[in-house]
């Protein structure tokens, strides 16, 4: 329920458009950064991780490869929420944190797409089923498909379901929403699709059908959110194994160097190819580096599968510990990026504690 919610979230910053509004520089920018980090872990980990975990004796082509695969794809996704905050402490304005902000906002929305093909490619290699068309490319596109269909038709729902509760209180919107959320969910488990794009879809469509959308995602955000979250990270930290984190700490500095690479150089590429300002260029990928919530979800559901169990224990606590370093260190780049651009307010030069 979970990550149902918060896909269904993700989903919802989604709107068509302001997407257009944003323009051409934010969705090149969105797609260089995630695919570059996806595909610098990748190599990374494939490369490297013989060498640090020498002594685990796994194989590389059915553990290593696509380990490197769900690792890359767990590379993807920004927590802009650490951004946020430094954004409305320091009260900043301009290119840099408009694009951060917009950029977050969708990246989320290609790394769970990236997690739905690493994952069947994964499962076909752990289960030396090799790179066959069928298992690498059909199969995740089929579930793309599918999941998308499911999400659209319960989208449709929702919006016919809160039209009857129209009169109701915002308390009562409670229901139909959460129950609908747990149904797509089902279903898309059900006919064997990925329900995280499912749910995601389900978001999306309410967005950019239904005039009352603000109506729908603020009872999430004002009734929900925090005990969701709770949870979610209480039964999170439930299943983080020292003894698994400790074994793969070169992982976990190595995805945090891979990934931040692939998040800099590919910034720079897509705001370069989108014309955007030279501020952008240098100093908005410092801003993506925060990283928690979505990835922690993705990893746990990893576990579910049983083709994965020979690594999936070591993904889980590499996430967890990341998450830990990247909401550590990302506040203080944020803020580092936010400053040379010259965005930054003059709360920071000084202020009164009332207005912190």
């Amino acid at each position: 329920m979970a990550l149902a919610f918060i896909t269904f979230s993700v989903g919802g910053t989604v709107f068509l458009p302001r997407v257009r509004e944003l323009g051409r520089s934010i969705a090149l920018i969105t797609l260089f950064e995630a695919e570059f980090a996806f595909l610098a872990v990748v190599i990374g980990f494939a490369a490297l991780t013989p060498l640090l975990m020498h002594g685990a004796g796994l194989p590389w082509a059915a553990a290593i490869l696509p380990m490197s695969l769900l690792a890359g794809s767990l590379a993807s996704p920004t927590d802009p929420s650490a951004t946020l905050a430094v954004a409305h402490e320091y009260r900043a304005r301009g290119d840099v944190s408009s694009t951060i902000m917009g950029v977050a906002a969708f990246d989320d929305a290609l790394g769970i797409i990236n997690y739905s093909i690493a994952v069947a490619a994964a499962t076909a290699l752990a289960r030396h089923a090799g790179f066959r068309v069928g298992s690498s490319l059909l199969a995740p596109l089929m579930s793309i498909a599918g999941a998308a269909a499911v999400g659209v038709a319960f989208g449709f729902v929702l919006n016919g379901a809160v039209r009857l509760f129209g009169r109701e209180t915002e308390g009562y919107l409670i229901v139909p929403i959460l129950g609908l959320l747990a149904a797509c969910f089902g279903v898309a488990r059900l006919v064997h699709v990925d329900e995280l794009l499912a749910t995601m879809t389900m978001g999306i469509t309410v967005v950019n059908t239904y005039r009352q959308r603000v109506r729908i995602f603020g009872v999430l955000e004002r009734y929900t959110e925090q005990l969701i979250f709770v949870l979610f990270f209480t039964l999170s930290g439930m299943h983080l194994k020292f003894s698994a984190l400790f074994a793969a700490w070169g992982l976990v500095l190595l995805f945090v160097v891979m990934r931040a690479l692939g998040k800099l150089s590919g910034t720079a590429l897509g705001s370069l190819l989108g014309r955007a300002p030279s501020s952008v260029r240098k100093y908005a990928g410092g801003g993506l580096i925060p990283q928690g919530g979505i990835v922690i979800g993705l990893a746990l559901l990893m576990k579910q599968n049983t083709a994965l169990d020979a690594f999936s224990d070591t993904l889980i606590s590499l996430v967890i510990g990341t998450a830990v370093i990247h909401e550590l260190v990302g506040p203080i780049l944020a803020k580092r990026a936010l400053q040379k651009a010259g965005e930054l307010g003059r709360l920071e030069a000084g202020g009164s504690n009332s207005e912190q």
